[in-house]
């Protein structure tokens, strides 16, 4: 599989990661691809992993080449120093269209391998801004300033806007062009595709200072099948 490369210097290669690979390798499936492993392959050494993206968000992650290298972005990392930006379709209209996010964060007492909001949790920060807005959808952009597991999900959730297709904080269904065209007619021979059927999340930005002082900016348009639903929405279902 060929990876698009965002940007790439000795220190550094940052790639757009499609929606459904996993990052590193799963612990009890060796056999599932991952995004490191195939880096790997194609550099011939081993690729420092920086930062995470869940399996089903598609978008700009970072690696580095070298242990120095490794140190110096886990520690930007770490310090809130990395502009972090995402862009997410998430279920009805936000209102206010922009604001802040800061409701702790923590492991769910009983459901293994999700969060909650929680006063226990650790701090947590989540700038938002609508982008378009329909009558049941807006899209949206996220900027993180902490690295809490499913954050934005977790936090956009919380407010009452779950991203589209999230099946631990949403309700997870495709997203079906049948839902916002009226008059939808479905071949009767076969079963509706869904337009969309992966998280609607997409990391769509990073920023930061290189280890040699240059700024670094990196950037992932909106990936075709979310692409594909904001277009069926601004012709069938009116921006607001």
């Amino acid at each position: 599989m060929k990876i698009e490369k965002l940007y790439e210097d000795d220190n550094l290669v940052i790639v757009n990661k499609p929606a459904g690979m996993l990052v590193i390798p799963d612990r009890f499936d060796t056999s599932i691809p991952s995004l490191n492993q195939l880096l790997e392959q194609q550099y011939g050494h081993h690729m420092y992993v920086v930062h995470r993206l869940d399996r089903g968000t598609s978008g700009v992650i970072c690696f580095a080449k070298n242990e120095e290298a490794h140190k110096y972005m886990s520690a930007l990392f770490q310090e809130h120093k990395v502009e972090k930006y995402y862009l997410g379709l998430v279920g009805g209209r936000v209102i206010p269209e922009t604001g802040t996010i800061e409701t702790a964060i923590m492991e769910h007492p009983t459901k293994k391998g999700r969060m909650v909001t929680s006063k226990k949790g650790k701090a947590s920060r989540t700038d938002y801004a609508v982008i378009e807005q329909w009558p049941l959808y807006s899209l949206v952009q996220f900027r993180i300033y902490t690295g809490r597991t499913h954050q934005i999900r977790v936090h956009i959730q919380s407010i009452g806007h779950p991203i589209v297709c999230d099946e631990f904080y949403g309700d997870g269904k495709p997203f079906l062009l049948s839902a916002i065209k009226k008059k939808y007619n479905a071949p009767q021979s076969e079963e509706e595709r869904p337009l969309l059927n992966r998280l609607a999340l997409h990391a769509s930005k990073l920023v930061f200072t290189g280890m040699d002082g240059t700024k670094i900016t990196a950037e992932a348009p909106l990936p075709k099948d979310i692409s594909a639903c904001v277009s069926q929405l601004n012709k069938w279902a009116k921006p607001v």
